[in-house]
């Protein structure tokens, strides 16, 4: 699993480990790895002769930028160190100058020429996007041709939260020290971070045993995920309900229906107005007209994608929320939905909106969600006293008990599709049923419909939600293995 920490916590757990090491060891353990990622971006026997332009602020990345490109220059690389803070590290720049490398005053004829840029301009700390003196400097970076690796963190971006409130510099990778920070995982941040690569420089020990962020990976997700046991039949491994479709939209029906058979659940209890399109697409359904109350006994309930506006609708909700099993709430579901509601149940409760969903919800714009989406999953999960998936660039899944929010790894743009969204409701309320708790729920069934986009791009682009749905069986196996 991939953890991250907050700013405060990883400064008070490197102060913690530099008072137990001789001075400067902690950064001379970052610029090594640091120094190390850079000689295998520029590939083998490449280094010597390679032109590297240091992109070089007042804080320590500057200084772990300026101790890396010392180790590159002794390796035979022409380095320039471009001061950008009005001072510098001053041990790193007497070990780059003693090394061979120079400083230069101007930084745009060595970055036209460079094959790997270091950008160590600002650190976590920083805050609000790029100081303007140095955005013409990140542009020049950015537009050079050269390989842009940033230290620790892209440079303009929040460590803590993934905002971009400005400027910032694009890195093609980021070699970040100790752990993972929240914004190398969180959009938009994520998108400037490129590559990730994390140097172990001995923080794991004073690091707090629970994370700010986790990303679950494929051995987290094998082992959460619903296996059946010698003594299991289909009403011990769970049967979900999926309340979705009308008359209008019999197709979210049958893509959430789609999604709830791949899930792990040992049947498929269907009620709306799309029983016809249901069974001729799936015919082991068990169909019910509704309303969900009498459908048949469930041990979760999927409600919500294509239930339009009419009062049934409302009433479908109503009627699912007042059951006393775990229930996920998706799409038209949401709308104008109660917190007292929801907070009201004794069951679990798991939403999943997109942002323009989050922001109605919230009372807010579709841009702040976008811009600020931890904060968002954070503040919908206290106000609803519910765990939240919020979908989006980021996939993002928070308990309504303040404990990590979790992030997904296998995210795609290419799940910017009509009714992917269905599918995803209905594989987590299979997984629901199944009885995973639903944050587990919610992070399995998002990491699995990751690897299902990436497996029908792989067999041809554009996708549709149908394809997705179909390759959930080849992501599950993904996952673990042949049965």
């Amino acid at each position: 699993m991939r953890t991250a920490y907050r700013v405060e916590t990883v400064r008070a757990a490197e102060a913690a480990l530099m008072a137990r090491l001789p001075e400067g060891a902690l950064m001379g353990r970052a610029a090594a790895g640091l120094a190390a990622a850079c000689c295998s971006l520029l590939g083998r026997g490449r280094v010597y002769g390679a032109r590297v332009v240091l992109l070089v602020g007042s804080g320590d990345n500057g200084g772990d930028a300026l101790y890396a490109g010392a180790r590159l220059a002794r390796r035979g690389a022409g380095v320039t160190a471009v001061l950008l803070g009005g001072r510098a590290h001053e041990g790193g720049l007497a070990a780059l100058r003693a090394a061979g490398g120079r400083t230069a005053d101007e930084p745009f004829g060595p970055l036209a020429e460079a094959d790997l840029v270091l950008d160590g301009i600002t650190g976590i700390g920083g805050r609000g996007g790029l100081r303007p003196d140095a955005v013409p400097v990140a542009r020049a970076a950015r537009g050079s041709g050269a390989v842009v690796v940033a230290v620790d963190l892209p440079s303009g971006v929040d460590a803590d939260t993934g905002e971009v409130a400005g400027e910032a510099l694009r890195a093609d990778a980021t070699v970040t020290f100790g752990t993972y920070k929240p914004g190398l995982l969180v959009d938009p941040a994520r998108e400037y971070a490129g590559a990730l690569r994390l140097v172990d420089i001995g923080l794991g020990a004073a690091l707090p045993g629970v994370p700010d962020l986790e990303a679950l990976q494929h051995e987290d997700v094998a082992r959460l995920l619903p296996v059946p046991g010698a003594e299991s039949d289909k009403y011990r491994r769970g049967v979900v309900g999926v309340a979705a479709g009308s008359a209008r939209y019999p197709g979210a029906a049958v893509l959430a229906v789609s999604g709830a058979l791949r899930g792990g659940a040992g049947a498929v209890r269907y009620a709306g107005d799309g029983g016809d399109a249901v069974l001729a697409a799936h015919p082991e359904t068990l169909v019910h007209a509704g309303p969900p109350r009498k459908a048949g006994r469930v041990q979760a309930w999927a409600v919500g994608p294509g239930l339009g506006e009419e009062a049934g609708a409302r009433a479908a909700v109503a009627d699912v929320l007042a059951s006393d099993v775990p229930v996920l709430v998706d799409a038209d579901g949401l709308r104008g939905l109660d917190p007292a509601a929801v907070r009201g149940r004794d069951a679990p409760t798991l939403l999943t909106p997109h942002a323009g969903e989050a922001a109605a919800l919230l009372g807010t714009g579709r841009e702040e969600v976008e811009a600020g989406r931890l904060a968002a999953v954070r503040e919908l999960a206290e106000r609803f006293g519910a765990t939240v998936l919020l979908k989006g660039s980021t996939t993002l899944v928070c308990g309504p008990d303040g404990g990590p929010v979790r992030v997904n790894p296998t995210g795609t743009s290419w799940l910017a599709t009509a009714g992917s969204g269905d599918v995803l409701s209905g594989l987590a309320g299979s997984l629901l049923a199944a009885g995973l708790p639903p944050l587990d729920a919610a992070s399995c069934a998002a990491y699995l419909h990751g690897l299902a986009a990436r497996r029908a791009v792989s067999r041809g682009t554009p996708i549709t939600a149908t394809e997705v749905a179909d390759a959930l069986r080849e992501a599950w196996r993904d996952v673990t293995g042949p049965a």
